[in-house]
């Protein structure tokens, strides 16, 4: 039979992860182009003694159905994390439990848009964010992503010219760029929408990832009625176990918990309370330091060997934690060669390109620094640079 799919389905971008899976599969490819945090740095052992005790002193509890707002008491550890570490006033109020920061992009593009209403993004942005909000058929503007934030210019006339319903942007460790605004650019942001009916959705999924260990105070600061911050435990304490939240206003939380409650009714209950019996019985400080700590010396690994084996042309950023960075390629070799000859060699990249919801990006890859360890880097690295070479030529 002709299956009648929405007309939204035909305006959303192919996605290219499903490729990037493929071949990341391949055995013997050695992959820079995942988002995967690294595997031996999460605590199977504290996670297995925390789920343990949960099902001896209350399973029936945890695999029971629950509210859509959360496990109160993961809510209220989150909650104390942001006074205590930015001095944000955050209540357990304030704060929703989603399956991975992932569905916050989908659920507020949910309760803001309607089709041909503006969004503002970087550029580039996050490939995530423009497929989730692509579902909603917007009209993106994007704002150039400088070395310490975006540009204040272009920024204030997009808010003024189009009035996006709302601005996404990951001032901390940028995905893919890796670059990070400063305080400067974060009051500028601030200032720009104060007084507009433009939202900041800011994504913080790497904040607890800066390799000097200092955190960065977010937008929300300066901005506290207007902004909204997503967080994750996806990069900090496991990916799988698909526990994110969202900070927002409570007239926001409102509409969120509606549409969240036709979604899912409620994210996985029994995760929740494993993840809150760890947090309360570890050291989460310590155990994001050592992880920072492997991660900034991965990004130092690769910024070198860009820096020693690339040929002439080829620059990169620097970033100040998280888990990527951004290559700008040679002129005249494409990201697209460089993917599909990579894999020939045996090292995966993440092409630019879909980073860009205008066009662009076609002379720059993503890397990841977080999932591989030092020796793949080295190896990886070297078969990036012979495939980058020859195109070069």
């Amino acid at each position: 039979m002709e299956y009648r799919f929405s007309s939204r389905m035909g305006r959303v971008p192919e996605s290219f992860l499903k490729e990037l899976f493929r071949v990341s599969a391949v055995p013997g490819v050695i992959s820079f182009a995942g988002g995967l945090p690294g595997s031996a740095y999460i605590d199977v052992t504290g996670i297995r003694d925390a789920a343990r005790e949960v099902f001896a002193e209350g399973g029936r509890e945890a695999l029971q159905y629950t509210t859509t707002d959360g496990y109160l008491p993961l809510r209220e550890f989150i909650a104390d994390r942001y006074r205590r570490r930015l001095g944000l006033p955050a209540t357990p109020e304030e704060i929703q439990i989603v399956n991975g920061s992932q569905q916050c992009l989908d659920l507020v593009a949910k309760i803001f848009l309607d089709p041909g209403d503006a969004v503002g993004m970087e550029r580039p942005g996050y490939l995530g964010a423009i497929e989730a909000f692509s579902l909603y058929e917007p009209v993106f503007f994007s704002v150039t992503l400088e070395e310490d934030g975006p540009d204040l210019t272009a920024f204030a006339s997009l808010v003024r010219d189009h009035a996006p319903k709302f601005f996404y942007g990951i001032p901390n460790s940028q995905n893919p760029s890796g670059r990070t605004y400063s305080q400067e650019k974060r009051r500028g942001v601030a200032e720009v929408l104060e007084g507009t009916e433009t939202v900041f959705y800011e994504d913080d999924a790497f904040g607890e990832l800066f390799f000097d260990g200092k955190p960065r105070l977010p937008v929300k600061r300066y901005l506290p009625d207007q902004t909204v911050i997503s967080g994750s435990f996806s990069k900090i304490v496991a990916p799988g176990m698909r526990i994110g939240w969202i900070y927002a206003p409570a007239p926001v939380l409102r509409e969120f918990n509606v549409a969240k409650q036709a979604a899912d009714l409620h994210s996985n209950f029994l995760c929740q309370v494993i993840l809150h019996r760890y947090l309360a019985t570890h050291d989460l400080d310590a155990h994001v330091a050592r992880v920072s700590a492997v991660y900034g010396r991965h990004c130092r690994l690769i910024c070198d060997l860009l820096d020693d084996l690339m040929p002439p042309g080829t620059t990169h950023t620097r970033p100040e934690g998280g888990m990527f960075l951004t290559a700008a390629l040679p002129d005249g070799v494409s990201s697209m060669d460089v993917f599909s000859e990579g894999v020939r060699e045996g090292v995966a990249v993440l092409p630019g390109a879909p980073f860009y919801v205008n066009g662009g990006g076609e002379d720059t890859i993503r890397l990841n620094f977080s999932a591989a360890g030092e020796e793949e880097i080295a190896e990886g690295m070297h078969r990036l640079a012979r495939v980058v070479r020859r195109l070069a030529a």
